[in-house]
């Protein structure tokens, strides 16, 4: 199955987040998702969902100061009780708006800190946050990102997902698989989708090696949406990637027509 979602933190950025679900719904989308979508109220987001018709899919846990460029939560040690509290703000978003799957980024290895005690932080805290979430269910995710875009981030490819999943051993934690993040790694895209599908909660796409729309740069995204038809995949797989100078709209028009029809 083939279902795509609209990432409004990085589509639709000629508006402010909260005209941004009307703009998903008028380019076709049916369904969205925001990285932290802790800005706007619940009642705000649920508001823009029920008029525009819109399934809210995906959000991440609060991520403390790692969009600014600081270490973040869930790998930190010593910011477990920080981890905590973003996972118990997070709660009322996803009961509330019916969100399905949350995601939760490792972070990066602090200068100076240990991998192994690293490492044991992240899996109590996916294991607390994975516990969590399925106690009202909802279905954790743990993310691999790049080391170009974001250096010492702690998990960095798919084996490493495959590691913290093992190890944590919880029946609602899954991969979120970013295709273009495991292509700016290396990863062979096709082979980790096929491969782990049983295991992969989330699927998000941008072209390599710019982060652009399908079509603007080297990766063969025609193969990868026809894979996604054909594999037992119930989930969603989300736009997240910067459009470029012309915009949102002027970026959809090289890919979307072409895909919005033969989804589900």
């Amino acid at each position: 199955m083939l279902r795509f979602s609209a990432n409004l933190s990085l589509l639709f950025t000629e508006h402010p987040l909260i005209e941004r679900f009307a703009a998903a719904r008028a380019a076709g989308f049916r369904a969205v998702e925001i990285q932290f979508p802790y800005e706007l109220s619940i009642g705000e987001i649920q508001r823009e969902l029920e008029r525009h018709e819109l399934e809210l899919v995906l959000v991440n846990v609060p991520a403390g100061d790692l969009m600014a460029g600081g270490d973040g939560l869930a790998c930190v040690p010593g910011r477990e009780d920080q981890f905590e509290r973003a996972v118990m703000q997070a709660i009322p978003y996803v009961r509330q708006l019916g969100v399905r799957r949350i995601n939760v980024l490792a972070g990066r290895q602090p200068e100076g800190g240990e991998l192994l005690q690293c490492l044991h932080t992240l899996k109590a805290n996916a294991r607390f946050a994975a516990e969590v979430f399925h106690a009202i269910d909802v279905t954790t995710t743990l993310e691999a990102i790049n080391t170009f875009d974001m250096p010492r981030f702690l998990v960095s490819n798919i084996a490493q997902m495959q590691e913290i999943l093992e190890a944590v051993d919880h029946p609602s934690l899954k991969m979120q698989l970013d295709c273009y993040h495991m292509a700016r790694m290396g990863e062979d895209v096709l082979a980790g989708l096929r491969e782990n599908i049983a295991d992969i909660g989330h699927i998000q796409f941008a072209d390599t090696p710019g982060r652009g729309a399908p079509g603007s740069g080297e990766m063969d995204y025609d193969a990868v949406f026809s894979l996604l038809r054909e594999l037992p995949y119930s989930g969603w797989c989300g736009a997240e990637y910067r459009p470029g100078e012309d915009g949102t709209e002027a970026s959809l028009a090289g890919w979307w027509p072409a895909w919005r029809e033969r989804q589900y």
